[in-house]
């Protein structure tokens, strides 16, 4: 993009006018997996593929808005694990998933490239909009977050998730947030929060509001003040919105970590049982196909030693095989387990006799729907839930980004500065920020 670009929309006194009379290049940087070498990894373990092998910053053509749509500048973005997922070609490649986009017609087929944008994350400006769109216009500061529907199915009416076409954008779609433009729907947009820096803001959206569904929605765990709940990696993208989730709202969280430095970021938060696994070594598997119930039961007894005899009316569950059948285990009984993502894999193993002679349930909750996202996102608004972000990158490290998260050497998120020439920019509100400066800079040490 030219000097002049960046001047319009990274101006503090941000003009419309000016935004929508600034010419769309015909073509931007974005980061791509190719589909001619979606077999590149065949043969090698999924633990020991390599993302920045996969991972191409390269120009793609722009697409122009259709109705309901918006094209944003993006001004950063943020890696989930799902760009990790997109990056190995595992447990599919995505080009299965805009295949499917494409085949269900009109403008979903130029979804179907030999390139695909990755990204779930963004904040940024609008840069236009498509026809019918009178909520956004350009000039407005936004995020966008990740869920992709159109609603032309009566299933989804009642709750967007429900919906047999929802896909989540940057994943099972074309055109994602790792890009210098992105092409969303504008049902994904929400104001950008003005007391945070563009790649702070950009760093909630995903997790944020997979966190608030999963936990405070009725549509999921339904969580109540007095509940206990056991967050497994309570430092992580995920885990590190749960525990500010569980302390919001008067419950108690159980903190599960990896290792001290991650433990003490939950305690800066405000939490007081913490399980440190590097120091407590639970060992819930004896071979490939064999859990031992004895780990169980101690990690169990362990969580009554810091609760006061108490067993966790929510396990908040996203390690997925490791954990699961610790996690079915040790909730209470008549608990709820709630589960999304099983980044250690999707093949969960568990004793049914201590889920159903219980009566425990367990719900799958997967992102959010627009009102439990706007929620989510509102929270960060005001000031009550504080971005994780603890490193940012260039648009031309993702790969670097992405391996670090694969591998597990980051903590709350990792961000990455797309338009944006440099960090700290785009804030617009200084009073909140100095209000919650210890809060939003907690994740950092370390960090860039």
């Amino acid at each position: 993009m030219d000097q002049n670009f960046l001047d319009v929309i990274t101006a503090a006194d941000l003009d419309a006018g000016a935004v929508a009379a600034l010419p769309v290049p015909e073509a931007y940087r974005a980061v791509v997996v190719l589909a001619d070498e979606q077999s590149m990894f065949d043969g090698v373990d999924v633990a020991d593929r390599e993302p920045a092998k996969s991972l191409h910053l390269r120009d793609v053509p722009t697409p122009s808005p259709g109705p309901g749509e918006a094209l944003i500048a993006v001004m950063a973005s943020a890696v989930n694990y799902n760009t990790v997922w997109s990056a190995l070609f595992a447990p599919v490649p995505t080009f299965q998933f805009l295949r499917g986009y494409a085949r269900t017609g009109g403008s979903a087929a130029r979804h179907d490239q030999p390139w695909h944008v990755l990204g779930s994350d963004l904040s940024g400006v609008v840069l236009r909009t498509g026809p019918g769109v009178r909520k956004w216009q350009p000039g407005d500061r936004v995020v966008a977050h990740c869920l992709s529907v159109d609603l032309e199915e009566p299933d989804g009416h009642d709750d967007t998730l429900l919906d047999p076409a929802q896909r989540i954008w940057g994943y099972e779609t074309n055109y994602g947030g790792l890009a210098d433009l992105a092409l969303v729907k504008t049902n994904q947009l929400m104001p950008k929060a003005e007391h945070l820096s563009w790649e702070e803001a950009a760093a909630p959206g995903l997790v944020n509001s997979t966190a608030y569904r999963q936990l405070v929605s009725r549509n999921a765990a339904n969580m109540r003040q007095g509940d206990t709940v056991l967050i497994w990696g309570a430092a992580g993208g995920l885990g590190s919105y749960a525990t500010q989730y569980v302390l919001n709202g008067g419950a108690t969280p159980v903190c599960v970590v990896s290792n001290p430095q991650r433990a003490q970021l939950c305690r800066d938060m405000g939490a007081e049982a913490i399980i440190d696994r590097s120091v407590e070594d639970y060992r819930f598997w004896t071979g490939e196909h064999t859990q031992d119930p004895k780990e169980w039961r101690r990690f169990g007894q362990r969580i009554r030693e810091l609760t006061g005899g108490q067993d966790p009316d929510i396990v908040f569950e996203h390690p997925g095989r490791e954990t699961f059948g610790a996690s079915v285990y040790v909730a209470r009984r008549g608990g709820t387990i709630v589960t999304c993502a099983s980044t250690s894999g999707y093949d969960h193993q568990f004793d049914n006799r201590y889920l159903w002679m219980n009566v425990k349930r367990v719900i799958g909750s997967h992102f959010a729907n627009y009102r439990e996202a706007w929620l989510a996102n509102r929270l960060v608004v005001q000031g009550r839930i504080h971005p994780t972000l603890s490193r940012v990158y260039d648009l031309a490290d993702v790969g670097q980004a992405v391996d670090d998260v694969h591998r597990n050497r980051h903590q709350g998120k990792v961000g990455v500065r797309c338009l944006a020439p440099s960090a700290g920019l785009g804030i617009l509100d200084p009073a909140t920020r100095e209000r919650h400066a210890t809060a939003i800079d907690r994740f950092r040490a370390g960090g860039s």
